[in-house]
């Protein structure tokens, strides 16, 4: 079942995907999936949907909705690469950060009172940041850009994380693994498993760099993961 929310913000309103589990006698725990460059686009609305399938109210804001509301474009073309990029560069953190906060707060009376977060790419820094910035119960990073600026934040972290490194990521360089590393890996809520061989968005099905086996390891573990934090 999934059906599209209007979330309110002092700043204006933005929508966001919602898959929600088959019907059953108890409010399901939430995670809120945090979009990649592409936007809202049908990779995040499939991970919304596996996740119903499992028994979580899956949710995913348009994070773009400052820039261009309502961008759903794929990792096909040039011109499709061209425009993500124009869109992350333009993007808000902070903002973004803000937003996904909000959607935590319209989401969690839905909910079991759990809210989770997940994120990919963009989503995973995002991700990273909702951890130490929000209330949400758990979060997952997959292979996060740019995080290597902030593992300063990790001082907040007060609930669980779990982070997943892509080793030949060609957005996150080998200088930034070893910054994420050395601040992040003795953690006590922090989780962090490292993939060899494998570039950036390797679990993105049908993407250049996917990789069935490592991503069915790494999205089992956050499955796992979620289903103990979110209990």
């Amino acid at each position: 079942m999934s059906e599209t929310l209007t979330i309110n913000t002092p700043d204006g309103d933005f929508t966001a995907y919602v898959a929600r589990p088959a019907t059953g006698d108890a409010a399901p725990p939430a995670i809120v999936v945090i979009q990649e460059i592409f936007g809202v686009n049908q990779v995040m609305r499939d991970i919304c949907d596996k996740l119903a399938g499992e028994g979580f109210l899956a949710v995913c804001p348009d994070l773009f909705w400052r820039i261009e509301p309502g961008i759903d474009i794929t990792d096909k073309s040039e011109a499709e690469w061209k425009k993500a990029f124009e869109l992350f560069n333009a993007f808000d953190v902070d903002a973004g950060v803000a937003d996904i906060d909000t959607t935590i707060d319209a989401i969690r009376p839905q909910s079991s009172g759990k809210v989770g977060a997940v994120g990919y790419c963009l989503g995973g820094l995002l991700a990273f940041l909702t951890a130490t910035r929000t209330d949400a119960d758990a979060s997952v990073s997959y292979y996060g850009v740019g995080l290597e600026k902030h593992v300063g934040e990790a001082e907040k972290l007060e609930k669980p994380l779990l982070l997943h490194v892509a080793e030949e990521d060609k957005f996150v360089p080998k200088e930034a693994q070893q910054v994420i590393f050395a601040a992040l890996k003795d953690h006590p809520q922090i989780t962090l498993h490292t993939y060899a061989g494998r570039d950036h968005a390797f679990a993105r099905e049908g993407g250049e760099h996917y990789d069935a086996a490592d991503a069915s390891l790494a999205n089992g573990r956050s499955l796992a993961f979620f289903k103990k934090t979110l209990a």
